[in-house]
């Protein structure tokens, strides 16, 4: 025989109530326990912050990247980007912010300038606690446009102010440029910021006036290097010139000296052969030549009378002693090259002819 349970309504009320504690219990569990734990996204870098407790305050290490277990009523997650930041400061409002974001500084004359400057920046992970601890701001937009501003606002006037105006307009703007990232990487990296990249976009932005005063200081300098070119340019044809001139006189000067000297050689050439010519005739030579040349026959006359025989008186002929005149020969003769033979002498058979007979 089935017995009949008979539930009372006090044992269904506490029931109810130990079901509704259980659920109570469990939705307290499964919240604590997903918000004690987080998770640090790539490409950022997790800070844990003590809330209570002896040791509150920013843990000097950074967590690791992924699930992060901590206690939420006692800890909290601090999350930092450790990727490139890229931020422009522009006077423009289709880049940057929709404000004049531009800086403005000041060369050695005081002249004022104005850039558009940007930045490329990231966090050091290790540094991340200590720059949470300073500034408690996790927003790198935020710093970017507060902190990171001013220093390198700063940077600029402090090395602008030194430098003439028309060398940060010109030739010094890279300069510039160095020096001020230079600066701002020192001051910024001790803070666990690492300057990446800063350039100035576009060019300077200077008063009217100074651009005026500038372009016309340009166009003196442009117009003094064209005189002084010039000027160059007309020594270098003068001293042409003088060169030119100079060689053709010295030219001339060889050429006369040349031609003076061939005249004198053949002269003194032409006195050494009639010496030696003068000093080889004889008697028996003239004899001779006049031999070679006669063809046999005798000179006519026309007209009566006894007809003439030319001869030639060849007694006056060699005046200077034999002895004297040979000496002198060799002497003439005893020259470089080839040496001049004298006449040949008449072979001892001819005899000059006989004058005829009247």
């Amino acid at each position: 025989m089935a017995q009949r349970v008979v539930f009372s309504s006090e044992s269904g009320i506490s029931f109810l109530k130990r079901a509704v504690v259980v659920l109570l219990t469990g939705i307290v569990i499964l919240w604590i326990g997903c918000a004690s734990i987080t998770r640090v996204d790539a490409g950022h870098v997790g800070v844990r912050v003590k809330l209570a407790g002896s040791a509150r305050g920013v843990q000097d290490m950074p967590t690791v990247q992924g699930w992060v277990f901590f206690n939420p009523l006692t800890e909290q997650i601090v999350q930092f980007p450790t990727s490139v930041q890229n931020v422009v400061w522009t006077q423009t409002h289709t880049e940057g912010s929709p404000h004049d974001d531009s800086l403005t500084f000041s060369s050695k004359e005081g002249a004022s300038v104005n850039a558009d400057v940007g930045i490329a920046f990231h966090i050091d992970p290790a540094m991340a606690p200590k720059l949470y601890a300073r500034f408690r701001q996790p927003n790198l937009a935020i710093l970017a446009n507060t902190y990171i501003r001013n220093t390198v606002r700063e940077a600029f006037n402090e090395n602008a102010s030194t430098m003439p105006v028309q060398d940060v307009y010109g030739s010094g703007k890279n300069k510039l440029l160095q020096d001020v990232t230079k600066k701002v990487r020192d001051t910024l990296l001790p803070e666990g910021i690492v300057i990446d990249q800063l350039t100035i976009n576009g060019t300077l932005r200077l008063p009217e006036n100074v651009v005026a005063s500038i372009n016309r200081a340009l166009e003196a300098t442009q117009n003094a290097i064209q005189a002084e070119n010039r000027v160059r340019q007309i020594k270098a044809e003068a001293e042409q010139a003088i060169a030119s001139a100079t060689g053709a006189a010295e030219a001339a000067r060889l050429r006369a000296t040349g031609e003076g000297d061939a005249v004198l050689i053949r002269a003194r050439a032409e006195a050494k052969a009639n010496e030696v010519l003068r000093l080889s005739m004889s008697p028996t030579v003239l004899a001779y030549r006049q031999l070679e040349k006669w063809d046999g026959r005798l000179p006519l006359y026309h007209g009566a009378g006894q007809l003439p025989m030319l001869t030639i008186d060849v007694s006056k002929i060699a005046e200077v002693p034999e002895a004297e005149r040979k000496k002198r020969l060799e002497e003439l003769l005893a020259v470089p090259g080839p040496a001049l033979a004298p006449p040949a002498a008449p072979p001892a058979s001819v005899k000059p002819p006989a004058p005829p007979s009247p």
